[in-house]
C-alpha cells in the first residue's frame, strides 16, 4: 500500500507546525529575528515607493482610458507584491543561510527518527554554515541572470495590450520554481548533492516543487506571516526531500 505523500503547500503547513518543536526551535530564533529586521525595512522601501510609482503609471495613462486605471492598479499591485515577496526571500535567505543548513539537518531528524543525540560542536556548525554561504553564491550566479531575464520579459510584455496580462504569471512561475529550488537546496546540500543535480532531480517532479515554491512565494507576500514562511520552508523542503527524493515513492508528479 503505498504511503502518504503530501502536497506542495503541505510540507510549507508542516514545516510551520514543526517550528516550535524543542529541538528546532533555536535554529529558527536567529532567522526570525533577521527577517523581522528585514521585514522593516523592506516594507518601508515598498509603501514609500509603491504612491510614486503608481502615480507615474496613472500619468501615462491617456484620459479615454482611464476608466481602466483600476484593473492597471490591481496587475501593478500584484506585480509589485511579487517582486516584494521574491525579495525578501532571497534577501533574507543570503542574510539567514548560516541558520538554514543546521536546521534542516535537525529537521530531518525529528521528521524521520532518527535522532542524533550527540551534539554538534561549535567548529562543526560554523564549518556548516560557511558552506552554506558559499553555496548561497553558487545559486546567486544561477538565480540573478535570470531573473533579469524575466523582470525584461515581463516589462516588454506589459506594452502590449492583452499580452501583458500573462506578466504577472510568468513571474509567479519564476518565483514559484527559483523558491522551490532555493528551499530544497539546504537539504540538498547537507547529502552532498550539487546544485545541477538538484536541479535535474527535481524538474522530474516539477508540479509537486512548483506547488511548493508557489506556495512560499504567496507566503512570502504577506506582511507579518512572512517573517514564519522563510525558516518553516526550510523544514517543509527537509520533508520533502525524505518523501520525494531520499526515498522516494512512486508517484506521478
Amino acid at each position: 500500500m503505498p504511503r502518504h505523500l503530501h502536497s506542495g503547500p503541505g510540507y510549507l503547513l508542516q514545516g510551520l507546525q514543526l517550528m516550535t518543536h524543542p529541538r528546532l526551535r533555536w535554529f529558527v530564533l536567529g532567522p526570525l529575528l533577521i527577517n523581522l529586521l528585514l521585514f522593516i525595512g523592506l516594507s518601508w522601501l515598498a509603501v514609500t515607493q509603491f504612491g510614486q510609482l503608481l502615480d507615474s503609471l496613472m500619468a501615462r495613462i491617456p484620459e479615454a482610458l482611464r476608466f481602466l486605471a483600476w484593473i492597471f492598479w490591481i496587475l501593478f499591485a500584484a506585480f509589485l507584491l511579487l517582486v516584494y515577496g521574491y525579495s525578501f526571500a532571497i534577501v533574507g535567505n543570503l542574510l539567514a543561510s548560516p541558520f538554514y543548513g543546521p536546521l534542516a539537518e535537525r529537521a530531518e531528524e525529528v521528521l524521520s527518527g532518527r535522532v542524533n543525540d550527540t551534539s554538534m560542536t561549535t567548529q562543526q556548525l560554523l564549518a556548516l554554515a560557511g558552506r552554506a554561504m558559499q553555496r548561497e553564491l553558487i545559486k546567486m550566479g544561477y538565480f540573478l541572470p535570470r531573473i533579469v531575464g524575466v523582470l525584461l520579459l515581463t516589462l516588454v510584455l506589459s506594452l502590449i495590450p492583452v499580452v501583458n496580462l500573462i506578466g504577472p504569471a510568468i513571474a509567479f512561475l519564476w518565483g514559484a520554481w527559483s523558491l522551490a529550488l532555493q528551499y530544497l537546496d539546504y537539504p540538498a546540500d547537507n547529502h552532498q548533492m550539487d546544485f545541477r543535480n538538484l536541479r535535474e532531480t527535481m524538474a522530474k517532479r516539477r508540479l509537486v516543487s512548483l506547488s511548493f515554491g508557489g506556495s512560499v512565494l504567496i507566503a512570502t507576500t504577506i506582511p507579518l506571516f512572512n517573517l514564519f514562511a522563510m525558516p518553516a520552508s526550510v523544514i517543509g523542503a527537509s520533508s520533502f526531500w525524505l518523501e520525494r527524493i531520499d526515498k522516494p515513492a512512486p508517484q506521478s508528479n
